[in-house]
């Protein structure tokens, strides 16, 4: 039986009661989750290639070529890698970041700075530093080793920014409980650093699995180097999409753990009052141990390959400074870079919104399809562009935009992890507030959201920034004709075992990192509120 019903202000309407209609979303919220669904679409492009070119293959030639002896070496050095590289990342990265932010270690303003440092230096540079140094280098331990100096910033940066802007407030009262300074740490403090921890191990993880420069120049196969080398040597498309495929698979396994791993706990500060400065802890006998520490690891991870490339660039002389060359593609190199990072931090937002705001089934999918394409080699997203564009869009086929277009989808988790961060810590009584004083939503959202989430979406376009500096195999697939950026020369250098030539291209490299390196220190310690 159902209920006429009055309504307030309209006499002669009625509603029923009892049918239990849900309540329509805001036409903005709508408007983003359109938005997000054609994103998340257009990031399935590669996927749907390597999909599209198995089923090509055949069922019993897919099962061939992926259940082999081959495959299983790959898997286990990939397994291997990851298994030892991310886990010292994460002590590394939260350790830093806890002594810089949470103790009275001497010079920390200096350490800070420092820690992010190594994030300058292409992880196939890191790795040419120390073949130079290290000829004989090679194997899983050298894998661990470049890998784990390599990226371990990813980590400590994201850390060190919510370390900064923790309450003391909550430490405090851990301490009045009777728990100690380890205790605090590891009931307290480190459980606030879930979605930091995660989202860098993720992105780590990440680019273990892409990563092809820095494994192949020290002979050690991964999935990727063995995908690279079926498209070079052999130009075996369909033993690079079974390859490919198994990447891929690999790569949900690891969402599905870091969405786990993440959880559903709110991380923003409500309530009245002022929060207080960050406690620091007196580290008494082992302020020198630290000290040392902090020197040893800044020193292998940013000092040796900063000397070696120094050293290649004096024992090469005047010569190897041709302007003609290196000029045209440092100037690439940065106007890529720029637009490459302002498109990916615009495409990311709406996604972060969604996961942030609106968590659910359906905003974490459509999240986890951009990681999926991200995890995938350069070279098999740059194949899928190749060849849709030349099927569908051939006046498009080697044009700047599509470059672009495939730096957004390689990058993309870069910006969303930073943007998603951000917005966790934007609480969004603010945002109701000024929309219950009368300001619209978008203008709402434009003047407090946005503004509170300015800090980390500058690092997340600095770090992605940094990442199309870096980027080499997608960059020499889809280039338009006489692009040269610093990263395709630098490799067409060190291919030819003209380790002099192409050292001014890896100082370049890290010479234009810098700055995107030190905006990330800055931008942390803005949202920490120093």
């Amino acid at each position: 039986m159902t209920t006429k019903l009055a309504v307030p202000g309209n006499p002669g309407g009625t509603t029923t009661a009892g049918r239990g209609k849900r309540p329509r979303p805001p036409v903005g919220v709508s408007v983003v989750s359109v938005l997000a669904v054609l994103i998340a679409l257009f990031a399935l492009l590669p996927l749907g290639y390597v999909v599209v070119m198995t089923a090509a293959t055949g069922w019993d030639t897919a099962v061939a070529l992926i259940f082999r002896e081959r495959v299983g070496e790959l898997l286990l050095n990939t397994v291997l890698l990851m298994l030892f590289s991310v886990p010292l990342c994460l002590i590394l990265g939260v350790g830093g970041a806890w002594l810089v932010e949470r103790t009275q270690l001497k010079g920390h303003k200096w350490w800070a700075v420092l820690l992010a440092a190594p994030l300058a230096i292409p992880a196939f540079v890191n790795s040419y530093a120390w073949v130079s140094a290290v000829p004989s280098l090679g194997g899983l331990w050298s894998g661990v080793l470049i890998a784990t100096l390599s990226y371990f910033p990813l980590v400590y940066i994201p850390a060190a920014a919510t370390l900064g802007r923790l309450d003391p407030a909550i430490e405090q009262s851990a301490a009045s409980l009777g728990l100690g300074a380890w205790r605090t740490f590891f009931r307290v403090v480190l459980p606030q650093l879930r979605i930091a921890m995660t989202g860098g191990a993720l992105l780590v993880s990440l680019h273990l699995l892409a990563e092809y420069g820095a494994f192949a120049m020290i002979r050690f196969d991964t999935f990727t180097t063995a995908i690279m080398v079926q498209y070079q040597s052999t130009f075996n498309g369909t033993a690079g999409n079974m390859l490919a495929s198994v990447l891929v698979f690999f790569c949900l396994i690891l969402l599905v753990l870091e969405v786990r791993g993440r959880g559903s706990a709110r991380y923003a500060r409500i309530g009245s009052g002022v929060q207080g400065g960050a406690l620091r802890l007196p580290l008494h006998v082992y302020q020198l141990p630290a000290q040392l520490a902090l020197l040893a690891l800044t020193a292998l991870a940013f000092g040796l390959p900063l000397t070696f490339v120094l050293r290649w660039i004096l024992a090469g002389g005047p010569g190897i400074w041709a302007a003609d060359e290196f000029l045209p593609a440092l100037l690439q190199t940065i106007a890529y870079g720029l637009a490459g990072a302002l498109a990916t931090t615009v495409v990311a937002f709406p996604m972060a919104y969604l996961a942030v705001r609106h968590a659910s089934w359906f905003s974490k999918a459509l999240e986890l399809s951009n990681y999926v394409t991200s995890s995938m080699p350069g070279i098999v997203v740059g194949l899928a562009f190749v060849t849709v564009s030349i099927r569908l869009l051939p006046a498009v086929y080697q044009s700047a935009g599509v470059l672009i277009a495939a730096y957004v989808l390689l990058f993309l988790p870069r910006a969303l992890v930073n943007i998603r961060a951000g917005l966790a810590q934007a609480p969004k009584e603010l945002d109701e507030a000024a929309q219950a004083l009368g300001k619209p939503p978008l203008v709402s959202f434009l003047r407090v959201t946005l503004r509170l989430t300015a800090p980390a979406a500058a690092g997340g376009a600095a770090l992605v920034f940094l990442a199309i500096a870096n980027e080499l195999t997608a960059t020499l697939l889809l280039s338009p004709n006489g692009t040269h950026t610093l990263a395709t020369e630098f490799w067409s250098k060190s291919s030819e075992i003209d380790y002099a030539g192409a050292a001014p291209y890896a100082l370049l490299m890290i010479l234009i990192s810098a700055p995107m390196t030190y905006l990330l220190f800055q931008q942390s310690k803005k949202v920490a509120g120093q």
